[in-house]
């Protein structure tokens, strides 16, 4: 996996890195040999089109899937996820896109929903105290943590969802479409809710289709292509280059190139001219 030219960002801790993760399901390869480190205090977004293996890898992390070979090490420690509940004990919180957030509850019931070892938990003051403390150290604008969640904005809702991820203090903090139908202001809302997030000095994923979301927040941008590592850019690449990695244009173009110079011989795809 190469880096592409751009200003590059000071590098911290490690808190995470692959080595050779690969999955197969049955026949099908959905991640080869893929290699990534990510650092406190930084956003790392993971594009790539639909197929890529980007949710593969954002289950493999939060213990959904076991991988099929390779190394994670976390706080510079190898670990095995056997389950989300490994995961989140280590460290590491998921906040996928359906949110698992439960509308007729109030923010208060959804944070410490199944936290209940939580020292708060079930201690209505306590708990009040602590929504409180987390929303605000997120700016959150929320009126009310006795407000439902069936009441809130979408943006308000993964507000919610993020500082429920939150509450037992992880080292890194998976995201999963964050921004996905939301509005130009909520949108705004979610984007600044992640540079806090990052600012406390956690290491973030990002998974998004959105390029302007992307470069707003990103530190580092990892392609991923047919399951496989396409390359490391930072925020200032070209849309050219980030398209071409995402879609395989440049492959293609010397694969024609190939083609062209060699017309007896096979392309890359097996087809013969």
């Amino acid at each position: 996996m190469t880096d592409h030219d751009g200003e590059q960002p000071k590098r911290s801790e490690t808190v995470l890195s692959l080595r050779g993760i690969s999955k197969h399901f049955g026949a099908v390869s959905a991640l080869n040999d893929i290699e990534l480190d990510i650092h406190a205090g930084e956003v790392v977004a993971l594009v790539g089109d639909n197929g890529a293996g980007k949710s593969t890898l954002v289950k493999i992390l939060a213990g959904v899937h076991a991988p099929s070979a390779g190394t994670i090490t976390f706080q510079g420690r190898e670990v095995t996820l056997a389950d989300p509940g490994a995961a989140l004990s280590l460290g590491i919180a998921t906040v996928f896109q359906d949110l698992a957030l439960c509308e007729n509850l109030d923010v208060v019931g959804n944070i410490f929903l199944g936290r209940e070892a939580s020292p708060y938990a079930l201690d209505e003051v306590s708990m009040e105290i602590k929504a409180w403390t987390l929303l605000n150290e997120l700016s959150a604008r929320i009126p009310s943590v006795r407000e439902t969640v069936a009441s809130l904005s979408g943006g308000q809702r993964q507000t919610v969802a993020i500082a429920r991820s939150l509450l037992l203090e992880p080292k890194l903090i998976l995201l999963d479409e964050p921004t996905a139908a939301l509005g130009v202001a909520q949108t705004a809302e979610v984007l600044d809710l992640i540079e806090r997030v990052r600012d406390r000095g956690l290491g973030v994923v990002m998974i998004s289709h959105n390029m302007e979301d992307v470069r707003a927040v990103a530190d580092r941008i990892v392609v991923l292509r047919l399951g496989r590592n396409n390359g490391i850019f930072y925020p200032d690449a070209s849309n050219h280059e980030l398209v071409s990695a995402i879609t395989g244009a440049q492959e293609n173009a010397v694969s024609r190139r190939s083609a062209r110079r060699n017309p007896k011989g096979p392309s890359v795809e097996g087809v013969q001219p």
